[in-house]
């Protein structure tokens, strides 16, 4: 592949070649670094023009307004190299969302590799949750074949790494950090075939983000091992944009904190049990609430700390849509301490239901701080609020698992206890539930008079399956609407300590 040097070297490797006081926008900003949008591109064109290569910058401080990646190009930023983007909005000629600093579109074999790194300026726009007019860092749309390697990624006006309908996308070892401007999500994912390793982000929204915002396309074919996440919000999230699918899709061997700082959240003053001014929302959130659809998720080999809820699983109608649905995940081999009153939960709506969720190989370690009253408020149904943790505006009556309008709930080999306190609230309450089974399991029992679990409305329950209690209780499981023959219980006597 041949390599066009960005600077006029010393000897001759290609034969695209212009020094940076050439460029031909020469409009100064940021202590003089010039904006060299029109050279750059035009060095980027006629890469491609000519068959392809590696457009390749140097060490140095470089400004520019959109770039326009074209296929058979990798733009390669050496060690020392920083592409700044212009604090200018005029200089990203998109429009909405399509703003970005590197955009590419319908563009194949493309890639950005390197030790050096993009860092938007992204705190020279309008700073307001989900405010119009601010470009994406990097964003592309239905390319083919994309490879971003090595580089480090920073201070997005808005979402950092968005790609969208792009088949074959190969990331690894890249260095996200985001905490400038609000909206500053890590990854958002709209694609297929995608490979992502070993990458750090930090950031002040969401960090792993998996998104449909086309119905008629499906996110799916994914991998995503060893990375380390940060985030104000979500840790890995599917949705909130759920209005396609998203199938088969594995996140493993991830480790998830706190972040460095946050800028723009004040959870301690809004959610329950929260004391310290950094925290996740969830460490792992599902979430279909737009007409779309999820199937075969495997989320596996996470240590998740700083968070406020552990799990959150939602299918919602924020859109309707009859032939919306969300089945088939598994979540296992989890280790988390929460730092919040509000429990995971796993919810559907009348007439779109939960189905086929395993749980297993959890340790979670529990806030403790619920009140018998909180046991005895209504949970609205919240069917199109948009869906977090605490959608729902009461603290939860579980201290562990909130359950309603699902199928086929299994956890196995779950260990539930509570740190920092007293905690009196269920440890499990299912609500029109058909099919749960929890076995093998250590679970704490509340402090106070309350039983372990709280069944309304359900059917199938099996507790029969080497369930272990730690602490005292009076009885196992307090039931409305939900007949004794529908409990499976031990033939001996459950286990305490």
């Amino acid at each position: 592949m041949k390599i066009c040097y960005y600077l006029v070297l010393m000897f001759s490797l290609c034969s695209c070649k212009a020094n940076e006081t050439d460029a031909k926008n020469t409009n100064k900003e940021d202590g003089g670094i010039k904006v060299i949008t029109t050279d750059l591109q035009s060095k980027i064109d006629k890469c491609s023009q000519t068959g392809g290569g590696i457009v390749s910058l140097p060490a140095g401080n470089y400004l520019c307004g959109t770039l326009y990646l074209k296929s058979n190009v990798t733009l390669n930023l050496e060690k020392g190299a920083v592409l700044f983007g212009s604090r200018n909005i005029a200089d990203y000629p998109e429009k909405g969302r399509r703003k970005a600093l590197v955009f590419a579109e319908n563009a194949t074999n493309i890639a950005i590799t390197g030790e050096g790194e993009i860092n938007g300026n992204g705190d020279a726009f309008t700073q307001a949750n989900n405010a119009p007019d601010r470009p994406v860092l990097v964003q592309f749309f239905d390319c083919k074949d994309v490879i971003v390697n090595g580089i480090k990624m920073k201070n997005s006006g808005f979402w950092t790494f968005r790609f969208v309908r792009c088949d074959g996308v190969d990331i690894a070892d890249i260095d996200i950090e985001s905490h400038v401007n609000w909206n500053n999500d890590g990854f958002d994912i709209e694609s297929r075939n995608v490979t992502i390793r070993n990458c750090t982000v930090n950031t002040d929204d969401d960090a792993l983000c998996f998104k449909s915002e086309d119905p008629d396309f499906t996110v799916e074919n994914i991998i995503v091992d060893s990375c380390r996440l940060a985030s104000n919000c979500n840790y890995i999230k599917f949705g909130t944009a759920s209005a396609g699918g998203f199938r088969n899709v594995k996140v493993s061997n991830c480790v998830l904190t706190k972040c460095t700082s946050s800028n723009y959240r004040t959870w301690e003053k809004t959610v329950p049990g929260v004391t310290e001014p950094i925290t996740g929302i969830a460490g792992i959130a599902l979430e279909v609430v737009d007409g779309g659809f999820m199937e075969n998720i495997h989320i596996s080999d996470i240590e998740m700390n700083d968070v406020q809820t552990p799990v959150f699983i939602r299918l919602g109608r924020r859109k309707v849509s009859d032939l919306s649905y969300l089945k088939n995940a598994v979540i296992e081999n989890i280790k988390a301490l929460s730092v919040s009153y509000v429990a995971s939960s796993i919810t559907g709506v009348p007439g779109l239901r939960v189905e086929g969720i395993t749980l297993r190989n959890l340790d979670l370690r529990l806030k403790a701080g619920g009140k018998v009253a909180d046991t005895g408020l209504n949970v609205p149904e919240a069917e199109a609020s948009y869906p977090e943790n605490r959608m729902f505006g009461v603290m939860l009556p579980a201290s562990g698992f909130y359950i309603r309008h699902a199928d086929n709930i299994l956890f196995d080999n779950v260990r539930l206890s509570f740190v920092g306190g007293r905690e009196e609230r269920y440890t499990f309450v299912a609500d029109d539930v058909n099919g749960l089974t929890i076995g093998n399991s250590t679970l704490q029992a509340p402090d106070g008079d309350l039983p372990v679990f709280f069944f309304k409305s359900c059917k199938s329950l099996d507790l029969s399956r080497n369930l272990q209690i730690s602490g005292s209780y009076s009885s196992l499981y307090q039931t409305d609407n939900t007949p004794e023959s529908e409990i499976l219980t031990f033939s001996q006597p459950l286990q305490r300590f």
